[in-house]
Order: C-alpha cells, then sequence, then structure tokens
C-alpha cells in the first residue's frame, strides 16, 4: 500500500500541529491559550487561519467537528506519520531516495546513548528479513 504525501507545512503550521498532537482534539481557544499564552485577539486569529490552511492541505491535515457551537479540530495524522513522510521526502530530495545516508548521518555526528543504541539494533533485528 503506497503511502499517503505529506504536504510540506511552515513553522507556525507545525507549532499547531504539535499542539494538536500533545493536547488531542482543541478548540481554537484551548490551541491559542497553548501556543500564545497571555495572546489576545489577533493571536486567536493567526490560530485560526492557521487551522483553515491545514484543513485545506491536499490531504487534510486537520479535520474539524462542527458538531458543536466551538468547532474542535484534531490532527488527521499522527506524529510518526508525519515524521516518517517528512524524512521520506529528505532522503528523496538528498539521497536519491536512499535512507542509508540520512541514518548513516544521524548516527556519526550525535552521541548515542547504550539504551538509543540497543533500541537501534532491536528495530534493525526486527526488520530483518528471514533467510530463505
Amino acid at each position: 500500500m503506497a503511502k499517503r504525501p505529506i504536504p510540506k507545512v511552515t513553522d507556525a503550521e507545525l507549532r499547531v500541529l504539535e499542539a494538536l498532537w500533545e493536547l488531542g482534539p482543541s478548540t481554537i481557544r484551548r490551541l491559542t491559550d497553548h501556543l500564545y499564552s497571555g495572546g489576545g485577539q489577533s493571536s486567536y486569529g493567526t490560530v485560526q487561519k492557521l487551522l483553515e490552511r491545514l484543513e485545506e492541505e491536499r490531504p487534510p491535515l486537520v479535520a474539524r467537528d462542527r458538531s458543536s457551537l466551538s468547532h474542535v479540530f484534531v490532527a488527521t495524522l499522527k506524529r510518526d506519520e508525519f515524521v516518517g513522510g517528512q524524512l521520506r521526502a529528505v532522503a528523496e530530495r538528498l539521497c536519491g531516495g536512499s535512507v542509508t545516508p540520512l541514518l548513516t548521518h544521524l548516527i556519526e555526528s550525535e552521541t548515542l546513548t547504550e539504551a538509543e543504541r540497543n533500541e537501534l539494533w532491536r528495530l534493525l533485528n526486527a526488520h530483518r528479513k528471514p533467510k530463505s
């Protein structure tokens, strides 16, 4: 099954998505209070516009429940799906579609804890193809 394409988002749109992943289904007011504590009407309008843009993406990145007076918004994809799509796009753009250079760079340039190394080994072994 083909993965759905993940649209590019601005930093501001990403902050709204991150808030939705953290808070779960939320009204514009709840998101505004979370993102712009003490923000006024202009902050509310900013969040409203960002949600509209995310809702208009193809495919939409947020969905709106209009069943109550205050509309409730929810992210339509999980954080790991978004991250995976963004990493896949980087691999396509910079590495000819191969994730090996991307992973190699991250492993060589970052200091990994023992627990992180063990988790990487566990993941590699779990995704190893069985010998025929």
